[in-house]
């Protein structure tokens, strides 16, 4: 069983940035594809990014390229993404999640184990 913790959420001005973690649990941390996702109240948890095993593949959103970077440190089981000219609509819960699968797949239901989220909020 995997185990995910996100951290780095907060109250941020629009322009802003911010740093999310996660920290995985378990031993087989770098056999695993990561993603990051959002949902906004009311809405679907939507793709943000993923990266690949050795961190040499990545994937992002059209709404993030750009200002997002994801990026992921092996030896302490932890991925990131660094969040830049934050905007309003950016605001959301923050989910991590793992996929046992290679390649980097932009559905939810692509994803094995999920973290319990961070609040994002990104003020005008």
């Amino acid at each position: 069983q995997v185990q995910l913790v996100e951290s780095g959420g907060g109250l941020v001005q629009a322009g802003g940035s911010l740093r999310l973690s996660c920290a995985s649990s378990g031993s087989t941390f770098s056999r695993n594809t990561m993603g990051w996702f959002r949902q906004a109240p009311g809405k679907d948890r939507d793709f943000v990014s993923a990266i690949s095993r050795s961190g040499g593949g990545t994937s992002y959103a059209d709404s993030v390229k750009g200002r997002f970077t994801i990026s992921r440190d092996n030896a302490k089981n932890t991925v990131y993404l660094q969040m830049n000219s934050l905007k309003p609509e950016d605001t959301a819960v923050y989910y991590c999640a793992v996929a046992e699968a290679g390649y980097l797949p932009k559905k939810a239901n692509s994803y094995d184990y999920w973290g319990q989220g961070t609040q994002v909020t990104v003020s005008a």
